[in-house]
């Protein structure tokens, strides 16, 4: 079995050679430096590693509160007491890593330290990989609010002339949130402060409202609250470009647009029940992927049932519901899953203590594997090739949803 190792070569870049102990030591910080200004959703999780030869399951374990004992004791009468109940949430590591291979022409005329610029690459890369592993499984709560106080992702939108009739994140969205969490009993991090996970778009938007306070000599200078833009109503915001957003697909595959096409379609004429024929062509790929996918017309939601291939005025597809009276010809068909006409919807999370754990096995966290020239016997018999690499085991759970909100907005981007 031949093996595509993708070399780097002297058409690319690379450096160094015998690579001791020492440097392997010096290359594990490197990447963990460059690894940790993406692990911000790993920061606010509850921590909780699972030792080495326990297995890859951890069981997190939670105690729900007691009633409140209003019942007044009876004098000389012991009550009949309580019990404790316990609530478990299990999580399953997983293993992640990529690696890049140099040759040794790159290693003996490269100006670089190409190692070192290796090393700095994965060390992005694995941070941007480890810190999306917890974001996704964070953002997966039922825990939702929407910007302005609407009822829904599809209804929210943004690009309006007047701000204030866009659903950007804002002061009062920011005082909901925490409000919830207060009622929910929420414990807040150090300084009685929740914490927020914001995009720097959103935050372009939350500092642009009036009511916007930057208290910035009350957020802690500690790496703890790194990225931090300011505090308001008992919330440290910490800004990350690896908050989590809800984007639309395209309703064709990208590979077939072509310069200046459409990511969405448009209604030619609606057909007999439920069927809608569209003006832009369908290849059988695309059709195919249609079939299941949610979309919207004139601010209504549909999902697709069917869909059938041909050329521009020829293709169409059915919906699973009665379309909408309204429904005519060029009326734009948008990709369902985000806001209003398809608008990106982003998500700030607010977060208290414990609203969920994050845990890996003991040892096996974020590690540099770096693999000299002829360290592989037989596999490189003309001592050509050496690899750097990264590995770690990640995984997170939600543990109490009720002490993390997540706020969808858009943004004027």
């Amino acid at each position: 079995m031949s093996i595509n190792y993708n070399t780097q070569t002297t058409a690319t870049n690379n450096s160094g050679n015998n690579l001791t102990p020492e440097m392997k030591t010096y290359y594990d910080r490197a990447l963990i430096r460059f690894a940790s200004p993406k692990l911000v959703h790993a920061r606010f999780g509850q921590s909780k590693p699972i030792p080495a030869g326990s297995g890859k399951t951890i069981e997190f374990r939670k105690f729900s509160p007691l009633e409140k004992a209003l019942v007044p004791l009876t004098e000389g009468v012991t009550p009949k007491g309580n019990s404790i109940n316990v609530t478990t949430v299990e999580s399953t590591v997983e293993q992640y890593g990529d690696y890049v291979t140099l040759s040794d022409m790159l290693t003996l005329s490269s100006i670089d330290s190409v190692i070192s610029e290796t090393q700095a690459v994965l060390g992005d890369q694995a941070g941007r990989t480890l810190d999306t592993v917890i974001r996704e499984k964070i953002n997966a709560g039922t825990n939702v609010q929407y910007g302005n106080g609407k009822a829904d992702r599809s209804l929210l939108v943004g690009g309006k002339s007047e701000y204030a009739d866009n659903d950007y994140l804002n002061v009062a969205t920011v005082k909901r949130a925490v409000a919830t969490l207060k009622r929910n009993n929420a414990t807040p991090f150090k300084d009685g402060c929740y914490v927020a996970i914001i995009h720097p778009d959103v935050a372009n938007d939350l500092t642009n409202d009036p009511d916007w306070k930057a208290v910035k000599q009350n957020v802690d200078p500690d790496d703890w609250y790194k990225g931090a833009i300011g505090m308001i109503h008992g919330v440290v915001f910490v800004e990350s470009t690896e908050a989590k957003v809800f984007r639309s697909q395209n309703l064709r595959n990208a590979s077939t647009l072509e310069k200046g096409d459409a990511e969405i379609l448009t209604v030619l004429s609606v057909a007999s029940g439920n069927k809608i024929n569209i003006k832009e062509d369908l290849s059988s790929e695309d059709a195919a992927a249609l079939v299941g996918r949610s979309i919207q017309i004139n601010g209504f939601n549909y999902s697709i049932a069917a869909a059938a291939s041909g050329s521009a005025g020829s293709a169409s597809i059915t919906l699973q519901e009665t379309p909408d009276s309204s429904i005519a010809a060029n009326a734009v068909i948008y990709p369902g899953g985000a806001g209003a006409e398809g608008r990106d919807i982003y998500s700030t999370l607010f977060i208290g203590q414990n609203a969920y754990g994050v845990t890996n096995i003991t040892g096996g966290g974020l590690e540099t594997i770096l693999k000299q020239k002829g360290s592989a016997g037989t596999g490189d018999p003309l001592d050509q090739r050496s690899t750097v690499g990264w590995k770690a085991t990640q995984t997170a759970e939600i543990l109490s949803p009720e002490f993390m909100v997540r706020v969808e907005t858009t943004c004027s981007y």
